[in-house]
């Protein structure tokens, strides 16, 4: 099926001379585009939540590579990887939760250690391969997921999870882009997610882009969503996905499994393989990332609560396997998630 009237928005593009990200802290006012020239820039730009986004973070360090490239020289890869190893680990450092970022430099990494001479235009190609499969891989998804529903649903998201989280489509919203283009799904609803409000400022505003009628709810209304019968799947994406099956994502993940499971809601994760790290055994093992309190004492630079208040903000939770009723890779859907079920899975490739 051709969904490409549900896909129009991309948020990470490269020029041949720079990285170009629509800056989604200006969402959905401005859009504004900035093109960055230099890895600390990109570095910046993950931190800073420029670009965000699991697989959209990882893409973007690879051209982060790309562009330190352009800036030293060198025999051979192996002597580039030497040079370039500062970068990496500055890259890496801009997120710690999201696996996919260091998935990315990984492969960017062997990209350098296998190149000769010939190594400023392998590692550009590799970082064209990462978005491009990227893409491919949010489209079988959304196949695959869509496929699990049964016509005339409802379903409630979390955070944003499409093009502006990924090279395009997107995962847990390509499933729903799917589902709507199939006639799957009547019914959207995205919840705000706070503190930030990725759900209200860009999931929506996304949806809207693709012609897709969503309804944006607070964040505290979901678990009486579903008491009402109104959704029968909720579809999340996920930024670490541990061995055991535990999966970390956006902060109130957890909030949403619980109500789901109480009120007999089927709860998906969709996710590219890249997000799977079977070397994290569970869930406890995550490092789950604390922005500024200020964050959540603040809306635009104006302060909501009383001077003095107190904050904590973490920016993920863990949501137990046992919560999880599939999980929805490119290589296939895992039923119930499990160690043993994700090791048969991801072992044999």
């Amino acid at each position: 099926m051709d969904y490409a009237r549900h896909d129009r928005v991309r948020a990470v593009a490269w020029t041949g001379q720079a990285l170009r990200l629509l800056d989604q802290r200006k969402l959905p006012f401005e859009q504004v585009f900035i093109d960055l020239t230099r890895p600390e820039e990109v570095a910046a730009a993950i931190r800073d939540l420029v670009v965000r986004g699991a697989p959209a973070i990882g893409i973007a360090a690879a051209w982060g590579v790309v562009l330190a490239a352009r800036r030293i020289e060198a025999a051979d890869g192996r002597s580039a990887q030497v040079a370039l190893e500062p970068v990496l680990r500055e890259l890496s450092a801009s997120r710690p939760t999201a696996v996919n970022l260091n998935w990315a430099l990984e492969r960017m990494r062997q990209c350098l250690g296998a190149a000769g001479a010939d190594w400023k235009h392998r590692v550009e190609l590799e970082a064209a391969a990462i978005e491009a499969e990227d893409l491919a891989a949010n489209r079988r998804m959304g196949q695959l997921g869509a496929a699990l529903i049964e016509p005339g649903s409802g379903v409630l998201t979390h955070c944003n999870t499409g093009s502006l989280a990924t090279a395009g489509f997107g995962t847990a919203l390509g499933v729903i882009r799917a589902g709507v283009a199939e006639g799957r799904i009547a019914r959207v609803y995205a919840g705000e997610t706070r503190p930030w409000n990725q759900g209200a400022r860009l999931t929506v505003w996304e949806l809207l882009q693709d012609g897709i009628e969503a309804v944006l709810i607070a964040d505290s209304a979901a678990a009486h969503l579903m008491s009402t019968g109104a959704v029968q799947w909720v579809i999340v994406g996920a930024d670490r996905i541990t061995g055991n099956g535990d999966v970390a994502n956006k902060i109130g993940t957890l909030a949403l499994a619980l109500a789901a499971r109480h009120f007999g809601v089927r709860f998906m994760v969709v996710a590219p393989s890249s997000t799977v790290d079977l070397a994290t055994p569970n869930g406890a093992a995550i490092e789950i990332e604390e922005r500024d309190p200020a964050e959540l004492l603040s809306h635009r630079g104006e302060p909501v609560v009383a001077p003095g208040v107190r904050a904590w903000n973490p920016v993920f939770d863990v949501t137990p396997a046992e919560l999880v009723s599939c999980l929805v890779t490119e290589r296939g859907v895992i039923e119930r998630p499990d160690a043993a079920r994700l090791h048969a899975a991801f072992t044999t490739h």
